[in-house]
């Protein structure tokens, strides 16, 4: 068995492993994501060169979760010829239709202010989904010579890890992007006994993350502060998980009067699409945690609370500025990237009284890395913008499994693991995690390059 490294490798995003059969005949060829790489100027490059395998000799594409960094170039992969099939869990499907849909028009945008012919067409996704079947959880099943499982990542919404194990060869498994637990709304990460490889993403592979009950203080300290000061709360977030955490938490600290009476604002259209899917799925245990089900069942509306205001339409997100601070605004896109969160942040980042709070993971060379290194300006639709406001972070709200999570998440395969790959993540982040893994876990472990193949 074959497994060349085609994204992922010594970076956070734009996650897509080649998996091939290792029989004399003719070889099964499986990818694991088939992300878009995102955040520097030199990621955006790498979307448009060609994949460095024939995307029609591709038999499936196996996605362990919606994130763009994990799907974003299946449309690409669909226009360059693949034809085979896509498998996801249920939500994993429906969450993605809505973000390839919205990434479509980021990417348009983007193509045409570097006069560049788009990626991919609205068309290609259309097609793709065509090709996208759903399997359950332990549901196993066979493409020739893979048997594949899917289990609970923890991540966000129908989140896998995804067990391969080649007839008469040897077993692997891809972490995909493991959860930081316990979540609010979802179960937690699944563990497995037995692998002979694991691919484990390393994005927090350094760090240690706050607990739920502290992040939830620190969300209600950082909306006192700015009801007290007459500023605005600017949180830019993920779409998709981050949002919905954040209203299920912000509804607990409004019900239990925690917090000042202020408006809060979700910004974001496509969040406010992708929350109707949380609620499709909200009272299934596959996927939801039995606290959140619970709530559901005793009538709590969990996203939604008295203040909260979901605009949809742009005049709808202008008139958001008509209204007197203090007040909390939650929109996309979680790095500031793009998205209706620029508009706020080059309103309010130069207002001292202002705050504003990163929840997510800041890709290096990101808009969101720059204000939270505390670069003194930055430029926002062609504008110097003064960064005077306060700025704050909270770790705990990452879907990312910390350093501890990750090395729980191994441990129960650690005698039977040969190697351990480490992916998705940023160098250091590896580095520091490689040696805790060789000092606890005594498991070699391996930093591969983009384009590198191992025979396994």
């Amino acid at each position: 068995m074959e497994l060349t490294f085609c994204g992922g490798a010594k970076n956070l995003t734009g996650a897509n492993y080649l998996l091939e059969s290792g029989g004399k005949k003719k070889k099964s060829k499986v990818l694991i994501d088939c992300g878009l790489f995102q955040g520097s100027s030199f990621c955006e490059k790498l979307n448009y060169k060609p994949f460095p395998y024939n995307p029609k000799e591709i038999e499936a594409v196996l996605i362990t979760h919606s994130h763009i960094d994990h799907i974003g170039r299946l449309p690409q992969l669909y226009k360059a010829g693949f034809r085979g099939k896509i498998f996801s869990t249920p939500p994993a499907r429906d969450f993605s239709e809505e973000l390839l849909i919205d990434s479509e028009h980021l990417l348009t945008n983007e193509a045409e202010e570097k006069r560049l012919a788009p990626i991919y067409s609205l068309e290609d996704i259309v097609k793709t989904m065509a090709l996208w079947e759903t399997t359950e959880y332990h549901q196993k099943f066979a493409i020739n010579d893979f048997e594949i499982e899917f289990f609970d990542a923890g991540h966000i919404l129908g989140s896998a890890f995804i067990k391969i194990k080649e007839k008469n060869g040897p077993s692997v498994v891809f972490s995909g992007d493991l959860g930081n637990m316990p979540a609010p709304l979802l179960k937690n990460t699944e563990t497995i006994k037995e692998a002979d490889y694991a691919l484990i993403e390393s994005a927090y592979g350094g760090r240690l993350h706050e607990d739920l009950a502290v992040r939830k203080d620190m969300l209600e300290d950082a909306i006192e502060e700015v009801a007290k000061s007459g500023g605005v709360l600017m949180i830019p977030a993920f779409a998709l998980e981050r949002t919905q955490e954040l209203l299920f938490e912000l509804n607990e600290l409004v019900e239990n009067s925690r917090i000042p009476k202020t408006p809060v604002f979700i910004d974001s259209p496509l969040a406010i699409k992708l929350t109707s899917v949380y609620k499709k799925y909200s009272q299934n245990p596959a996927y939801f945690g039995t606290e959140a089900i619970s709530l559901l069942r005793k009538g709590d509306a969990i996203f939604d609370f008295p203040g909260l205001k979901l605009t949809l339409t742009v005049q709808q997100s202008k008139e958001i500025n008509d209204v007197p601070p203090p007040k909390v605004i939650i929109a996309g896109a979680g790095m500031s990237q793009g998205g209706r969160i620029l508009h706020h942040e080059r309103r309010y980042l130069s207002d001292p009284k202002s705050v504003i709070l990163f929840i997510t993971y800041q890709v290096k060379d990101s808009l969101g890395r720059r204000i939270l290194d505390r670069a003194e300006t930055v430029k926002i639709f062609n504008e110097e913008i003064p960064v005077k406001c306060r700025i704050k972070t909270i770790a705990g709200y990452s879907a990312h499994a910390d350093q501890p999570q990750l090395l729980n998440w191994l441990r129960p395969m650690r005698l039977s693991l040969k190697k351990v790959f480490l992916v998705q993540g940023e160098e250091d982040q590896m580095q520091f995690l490689s040696q805790k893994i060789i000092d606890e876990l005594a498991i070699e472990t391996t930093i591969p390059l983009l384009g590198e193949k191992h025979v396994l």
